[in-house]
C-alpha cells in the first residue's frame, strides 16, 4: 500500500512538473509569435507589468523598418521552478536595406506565481540586431564562432 501511495504521489509531483514546463512553453510561444506577428500587446503580455507600455511603444516603433520572418526556439534550460534560460534563434531584416539576417539571442525568463515574464533578452551571436541589446559580460559569454580571436599580446 506504501508503495502504491508513493508512486501516486510521485506521479502527481511529475505532472505538476510537466504542467510548469507547458506554461513556460506556452509563455515563450506568446512572447515571440508576438514579436514576429507585430501583436505587441501579446507579446507585452510575457513581460513585467511596469515595463508593458513602454515595450509596446518600443516594439511598435522599432516595426516601421524591423522584420522578423521567423523565430525557433533552440533551447530550453530550466534553473529550477522559477527561472529558466531560452536561446531563441531569430531571421530578421531591415525593410531599406532588404539583407535577411540571422541572430541568436538568450532570454531569461522569471516565474512570479504562475506566469512566467521575460526579464531579459541579449545577443548570443550572430548578426547585431536593432534593439537587442548586447552580452553585459563579453568575458563570460560564449565566443562567436565567425568573429576572430585577438592577436596575442607580445611582452
Amino acid at each position: 500500500m506504501r508503495r502504491l501511495l508513493f508512486v501516486i504521489a510521485l506521479s502527481g509531483a511529475c505532472g505538476s512538473a510537466q504542467k510548469n514546463q507547458e506554461t513556460l512553453t506556452d509563455a515563450i510561444r506568446a512572447y515571440n509569435d508576438g514579436l514576429r506577428w507585430n501583436r505587441f500587446e501579446v507579446a507585452a503580455s510575457q513581460v513585467p507589468p511596469k515595463e508593458r507600455a513602454e515595450f509596446v511603444d518600443e516594439m511598435d516603433e522599432r516595426a516601421d523598418t524591423l522584420k522578423m520572418t521567423d523565430y525557433e526556439v533552440v533551447k530550453v534550460d530550466s534553473k529550477g521552478e522559477k527561472e529558466a534560460r531560452v536561446q531563441v534563434k531569430v531571421s530578421w531584416y531591415l525593410d531599406n536595406i532588404g539583407t535577411l539576417h540571422e541572430t541568436h539571442a538568450v532570454q531569461t525568463w522569471e516565474r512570479h506565481g504562475k506566469v512566467w515574464w521575460m526579464v531579459d533578452e541579449s545577443r548570443l551571436r550572430g548578426d547585431e540586431m536593432p534593439g537587442l541589446s548586447e552580452p553585459d559580460d563579453t568575458a563570460t559569454a560564449p565566443a562567436d564562432p565567425a568573429r576572430p580571436l585577438p592577436a596575442p599580446s607580445v611582452n
